[in-house]
């Protein structure tokens, strides 16, 4: 264990010992005084239990619901936690599937790339890429995928469909014991429904959006569900070169009983493919070589597929309950991409071609056991949480989507060009390897790693409720991570292990006039790409001066907040933050994927506030400021190459504002704007910086009868140019100098769209 390890279980252990010691007082005073406080609000009996699964950052048994949140006063461990209700996701105006994920406040999803790629999230001043440091699951299948072929962590919820949303919980912070990899900052749970209503929707919009849905349920006995729905979408986009984006998806869930006291069975199926415009150098569009929407290299695009099968069982007696889930995840990727252009291949330029082929099991179980010491309620749990990853990696040199039979230099040096690139006959291995058939084409490859990660997670979170007023959550995880590398163009071959202690724990006084406040600290992590861990594939690890890339890069953060409800009819919610990691992931350019960089520190402060003035109407507010900036002084900069200490991509300032109108006669809908404050673009400088952008999208519908019902949706009503995303590196035109020319690279949000949207219920 190094020595920062062991001053993080120190100061962990203080926080223990101080939580431990505001208990002992807390139940000296209720011995010696009879103290009344405000109990947590009952449950009105339309609102909906939310449901409790392995992975839910809460169990939530009585709970009071608004149009879009749940109240959590008395349950929540910190501030920022939340849990979104299904009524949210069915109003909120949803340009794609990530954006669902939005629901949680603070968070941007956006893409610089096709809608066939995982999005971009951004939150409390990180820029999150495809998904490095939040954990999201669906249906408690992590959807996260280490050592990626793209981006560390990458998070692709292409495959889910939105109209069986059940809802949503969130996290913020490494405060919570039940979320291991990637949920350092954030994490997402999406819960599938167990029933939606019988009906077909289709929908027309202009940048050539067009799909069809059709769902529903059947009851073969009185308390089992079969639900099936399919999907089909269609999208062009703005773009003159059109995305001709298709999406086929499916699932099919059985279930019985509840969310306490049954099981079920979901499969879900994916397959799509399309184009990509990707950010683009700015002097090619001011120069007019390309149009805002234009691009310089037309090929670029992704494939890809997705099969998954998961099930739950869930049981419960008087004083304890036991839940365990399973999934296995067959995915199959292919991305295009050429950033940079002409700066490797002056001739053939340096698109490149990413593949992935990967096999994703794992489940999880855990048991509660409630108790009552005289007048403290005590609730104990254990968990275990296991994974395992077998999959094959590689990256092409490509033009025009043809594979060449040499590698360009940036990012493959090791590996030489030309003639001095690697025989075919170096992969013929993989001929005899029935998994990899779709390669047997042409196995000419920069680099190909097979690759096996194995991570189990144990924890124990106990919860008192030492008075009415008093309630301490203390938490211990320990992570297993093992990893395994094959490089099938050096013949290397390694093996890594490493394991990581991570104490959690929060105070929570309250409440007080329905009022709440909470102290939390705790340890997390986020995994490292393990062809960096190993050094198989440059640019994916630290630099040497830098020191090893391990396999777990540990953060600690600390979280004090309110929560309130002392306003009628208003709930408000402010937490401000700290968060340290020891190394933080940083996109790179040049090779189309993230990397470990150099340490660093994120602050803040996040408003949230749902007010609901009528039955019919809501209207919500989210807002986070954030500082960030690398650590370590100049001498850790120089070893990364940094000119000093500002992060790129990291914005400092996110917001949104909706309002959410149901029931009001026959009229639903809804209005959400979303801002994204200024951010640096070089890494390490404060300037370049670009100036984020807003954007407003709208809902609006009309219950005809109890069966039809039709609906108008536009986005980016105000018609805002911007960019929905930016980076500052080098990129080659053709005749620019050699080493090419440091610039803007920048994809633009879409232009003012729109849709309209007919659903038959029957």
């Amino acid at each position: 264990m190094t020595n920062s390890t062991g001053e993080l279980r120190l100061k962990t252990g203080r926080l223990v010992q101080l939580l431990a010691g505001i208990s002992a007082l807390a139940m000296a005073h209720g011995a010696s005084a009879q103290t009344t406080a405000p109990a947590a609000p009952a449950a009105k009996p339309a609102a909906p239990a939310a449901k409790a699964t392995a992975n839910s950052p809460t169990t939530v048994n009585e709970v009071v619901v608004t149009t879009s949140r749940v109240n959590l006063i008395g349950v929540a461990a910190t501030a920022s936690q939340g849990s979104v209700t299904q009524k949210e996701v069915e109003l909120r105006p949803i340009y794609r599937p990530g954006q669902l994920l939005e629901t949680t406040p603070g968070l941007v999803v956006t893409a610089h790339s096709g809608e066939g790629k995982a999005n971009q999230y951004l939150v409390r001043g990180f820029n999150l890429d495809h998904g490095t440091d939040i954990a999201n699951f669906i249906d408690d299948m992590p959807i996260n995928r280490p050592t990626n072929a793209h981006g560390q962590g990458y998070s692709d919820v292409n495959f889910f469909i939105p109209e069986v949303a059940a809802g949503l919980d969130f996290t913020k912070g490494p405060y919570y014991a039940n979320v291991g990899d990637f949920g350092s900052v954030a994490s997402t749970h999406v819960k599938v429904a167990d029933s939606v209503p019988n009906q077909l929707a289709v929908t027309g919009g202009t940048l050539g959006m067009y799909n069809v849905f059709a769902g529903g349920t059947v009851h073969p006995r009185e308390d089992d569900r079969l639900l099936g729905a399919v999907y089909y979408g269609h999208v062009d986009g703005p773009w003159d070169h059109p995305d001709d984006f298709r999406k086929y998806t499916g699932i099919l869930r059985y279930s019985h009983g509840g969310a306490n006291e049954g099981w079920n069975v979901t499969g879900m199926y994916l397959k799509d493919d399309g184009n990509f415009t990707t950010d683009q150098p700015l002097r090619a569009i001011t120069s007019g070589l390309i149009s805002r929407y234009g691009t310089l290299d037309p090929t670029d695009g992704n494939s890809s597929e997705r099969a998954s099968l998961s099930a739950h069982w869930a049981h419960q007696l008087d004083n304890w309950q036991f839940a365990a889930s399973g999934y296995f995840i067959h995915s199959r990727m292919t991305l295009w991409n050429n950033f940079t252009h002409f700066v490797d291949d002056p001739v053939n330029g340096d698109q490149e071609q990413q593949d992935e082929v990967r096999d994703t099991s794992g489940g999880q179980a855990y048991a509660t056991w409630h108790q009552m010491w005289g007048g403290i309620q005590n609730d104990t749990t254990f968990g275990v949480q296991y994974r395992h990853d077998d999959l094959y990696i590689d990256k092409r040199h490509t033009l025009q989507r043809t594979r060449l039979n040499y590698c360009s230099q940036l990012g493959d040096s090791s590996l030489g060009a030309g003639p001095n690139a690697p025989a075919p006959t170096t992969l013929a291995r993989l001929s005899t390897d029935p998994r990899y058939n779709f390669q047997r084409t042409s196995l000419n490859a920069c680099n190909v790693d097979k690759v096996g990660l194995n991570d189990t997670g144990l924890y124990a979170e106990d919860t008192t409720r030492w008075t009415p007023w008093l309630r301490t959550i203390v938490g211990v995880r320990e992570e297993f991570y093992q990893a395994s590398d094959h490089s099938l163009v050096t013949g290397f071959q390694g093996t890594a292990n490493q394991n990581l202690f991570q104490p959690k724990g929060s105070l929570v006084i309250g409440p007080f006039y329905q009022t709440e406040f909470y102290v939390s600290a705790g340890r997390g992590f986020h995994s490292d790409d393990v062809r960096g861990v190993f050094g198989t594939v440059p640019l994916e690890g630290s630099p040497l001066a830098a020191g090893k890339t391990p396999l777990m890069s540990p953060s600690q953060g600390e979280e004090i907040g309110v929560r309130t409800n002392i306003v009628p009819k208003l709930q408000l919610q402010v937490a401000l933050f700290q968060e340290d990691f020891k190394s933080e992931q940083k996109y790179n350019a040049d090779s189309g994927n993230d990397s470990a960089s150099a340490p660093s520190r994120r602050q803040g402060i996040e408003f949230s506030a749902q007010y609901r003035p009528f039955p019919w109407i809501e209207l919500n507010s989210d807002l986070a400021f954030s500082k960030a900036r690398y650590t370590g002084g100049a001498a850790t900069f120089a070893n990364f190459g940094l000119d000093g200490p500002f992060i790129t991509n990291a914005p400092t300032f996110i917001g949104s504002f909706g309002v959410l109108i149901d029931n009001l006669g026959p009229w639903f809908g809804g209005l959400q704007w979303r801002d994204l404050g200024p951010y640096p673009i070089s890494d390490g400088d404060e300037y370049p910086q670009d100036k984020g952008y807003s954007e407003f999208n709208v809902d609006l519908g009309y219950k005809v009868n109890s069966h039809l019902k039709l609906q108008a949706t536009a986005f980016n009503l105000t018609n805002t140019r911007a960019d929905g995303a930016a980076y500052y590196y080098a990129s080659r035109l053709r005749g620019e100098p050699v080493d090419g020319v440091n610039d803007f690279q920048v994809h633009a949000i879409e232009p003012l769209s729109g849709n309209f949207k007919v659903t038959w219920t029957f």
